[in-house]
């Protein structure tokens, strides 16, 4: 589904124009399915969560204020990368590799709403806001960012007091999540191929920059996932929230908050994480046939 989601939103990257604007009301299906599965009785914020958030915030920052001395839209880019939520189906696949569920799915949560926060505050700083100052930016962002996030939050919450009969039926399909993010995924590639197709060719090397920043980032967002997850007793867990991402997310809000350039990076990660997926599932299933 990924590289056919990927061929077909470059294909029709003409056409993705007119249906561009459905990419926030899909974000917001995905996380409302997600979160309609979750046992808030299993929620438990550990240390090893404090040091993730330190590095997808905090270090996102650094890594920003590093390379914004060499390139502006490099650093945007990596920047997104690391700072982006978990992926909502970052659990599925912790399961699948024997780690902590309710761990990732806690993380998910907590990265979604830190992201709701502050990205509005980020950005506005990070100049979207240069023609028409910052305090009107961060509104602008805010208004368009938090109920995206904590939106679908909110609902979830209410249809469990309300109506739990339809959020238990939510809760059973979520296989839905997979071919709203295939359609997601179309959408934002083929506008991100539209906005790169209009940059002169002598922004080729600062795209190429970015596809290897955001491969260096990817594999360091595992390793310290990895490394942090071990020292509290699970480190795939660790692994999964830091560097599988909602690439969905992240290149949306590039594209909308950025330089358009600066969703290549993102664009890139998509391919990255789920190659670290594949071959992590792959050892897995291989190891376990021996």
């Amino acid at each position: 589904m990924l590289p056919i989601a990927m061929v077909a939103g470059i294909l029709f990257h003409n056409q993705i124009g007119y249906v561009a604007f459905l990419s926030p009301y899909l974000i917001f299906i995905m996380l409302l399915i997600t979160y309609c599965k979750v046992s808030w009785r299993h929620f438990s914020i550990d240390r090893s969560m404090w040091w993730l958030l330190g590095v997808q915030v905090i270090g996102a920052l650094m890594v920003y204020l590093a390379l914004g001395l060499l390139n502006m839209a490099v650093a945007q880019s990596v920047f997104i990368c690391i700072f982006c939520p978990t992926a909502t189906a970052a659990p599925v696949i912790t399961g699948m590799l024997g780690g902590k569920v309710e761990r990732v799915a806690t993380f998910s949560l907590l990265s979604n709403l830190v992201v709701a926060l502050t990205a509005p505050v980020i950005l506005a700083m990070m100049g979207d806001g240069a023609d028409v100052g910052f305090s009107s930016s961060l509104i602008r962002i805010a208004t368009n960012v938090l109920p995206l996030i904590i939106g679908p939050l909110a609902v979830a919450l209410m249809l469990k007091v309300t109506l739990p009969r339809v959020r238990d039926a939510i809760a059973r399909h979520q296989g839905l999540s997979f071919y709203i993010w295939a359609v997601a995924l179309i959408i934002v590639v083929g506008n991100s191929v539209s906005f790169l197709m209009k940059e002169p060719q002598s922004r080729i090397p600062e795209m190429v920059a970015i596809a290897v920043l955001s491969l260096l980032a990817c594999l360091a967002q595992f390793w310290l996932g990895r490394k942090i997850g071990a020292r509290y007793g699970d480190r795939i867990a660790g692994a999964q929230s830091l560097g599988q991402k909602n690439t969905v997310l992240a290149i949306w809000l590039a594209l909308t908050y950025l330089d358009p350039i600066a969703s290549v990076g993102p664009a890139c990660y998509i391919a990255w994480h789920n190659t670290v997926n594949s071959i992590q599932i792959y050892r897995r299933v291989h190891a376990g046939m021996l």
